[in-house]
């Protein structure tokens, strides 16, 4: 993998774990020199995630919304910042730079990004490796209602799996270098629920 989409927070939240998870994500990506694509703010998780890779001389491309600018809280170290109109063009761009996603803590934002990119590998848009860092346990609600998904006949397993779980980096760059998509399609028959 040569570049990695990162989802996060725009607030550090309230455990000082979550900002030094997503700077050592940031160190991680770059020292293995993984591009970093994400947000493009200098705020919370996302200038976070983006000092850590920066710091270790990586490379670091930011999608902002031109109102979002305006508010002057784009990065202004990065690599390379793209300026886009809206938040889907944000959305379209931040896919199509990357070989793959991490989510970290969120908030709405954060959870919109993630179920748009997770939707378009399950509908076929994409086979590119979808992953949660679940720091501190953060995403344990959301894992749990995926798991009822599949019970309540809402998701097929095979789509369950297709997203990548882990509470350590290393172990989800690994598992995302190690993907494979599935070839099953997303529609459920009434024989399988």
């Amino acid at each position: 993998m040569k570049s990695i989409t990162v989802f996060c927070g725009s607030s550090f939240g309230t455990d000082d774990v979550f900002k030094e998870q997503a700077t050592l994500l940031g160190q991680t990506l770059a020292k293995q020199n993984i591009q970093l694509v994400y947000g493009g703010s200098n705020t919370g998780l996302m200038g976070a995630v983006a000092d850590g890779a920066l710091q270790e001389g990586g490379k670091v491309v930011g999608v902002l919304p031109l109102f979002l600018q305006s508010k002057e809280i784009a990065h202004k170290q990065l690599t390379e910042l793209i300026l886009v109109e809206t938040m889907h063009e944000r959305k379209t761009k931040l896919n199509d730079l990357c070989d793959g996603v991490i989510v970290l803590p969120g908030g709405y934002g954060t959870l919109e990004e993630f179920f748009e990119m997770i939707t378009w590998a399950q509908l076929g848009l994409h086979r590119k490796p979808i992953a949660v860092l679940n720091i501190d346990g953060f995403y344990n609600d959301l894992i749990k209602l995926v798991g009822t998904m599949v019970d309540k006949g809402f998701l097929k397993p095979i789509n369950r799996d297709m997203l990548l779980i882990s509470d350590t980096i290393d172990e989800l760059l690994e598992m995302m270098k190690n993907y494979k998509a599935p070839t099953v399609g997303k529609w459920i028959s009434k024989d399988e629920v």
